[in-house]
């Protein structure tokens, strides 16, 4: 079963966070080997501030064995969609948050969604499998 990561759990693991780096690198393991891990341009974008140039990043997803997977246009809709869900919530940013790209990706494709930061996906995207602590 393909999985797609969010950028927190590789930010766990690259940044070595204290708390989560363990749950992160654990799941990302479990994830391949139940199949392959993919990551997104919204994924890419938000690991990519850790990072001084792009090969290095390139470098790290060569050797987590991650795989690049293009959002489709119907993704970008139904983040569209999610991002003026949360408006009418009350949300305040004034553009799409990368989570309802994520999400929206993930969604449309089928695919559950290793994250550790469930509360926005699943108040958004309900039908989206999530694998979260």
């Amino acid at each position: 079963m393909a999985t797609l990561v969010d950028s927190n759990v590789l930010l766990d693991i690259v940044e070595r966070d204290p708390q989560w780096h363990d749950w992160s690198f654990n799941s990302l393991l479990d994830a391949q080997e139940r199949g392959p891990v993919f990551l997104n341009a919204m994924v890419y974008a938000e690991v990519s501030i850790g990072f001084v140039q792009v090969r290095q990043l390139d470098e790290v997803v060569k050797k987590a064995d991650l795989r690049w997977l293009d959002i489709p246009r119907e993704a970008a809709f139904l983040a569209g969609k999610a991002f003026l869900a949360y408006r009418q919530r009350g949300g305040a940013r004034r553009s799409p948050l990368p989570d309802f790209f994520i999400g929206a990706h993930a969604a449309l494709v089928g695919m559950p969604l290793l994250t550790r930061d469930a509360a926005r996906y699943r108040s958004y995207f309900p039908e989206l499998r999530l694998i979260a602590p």
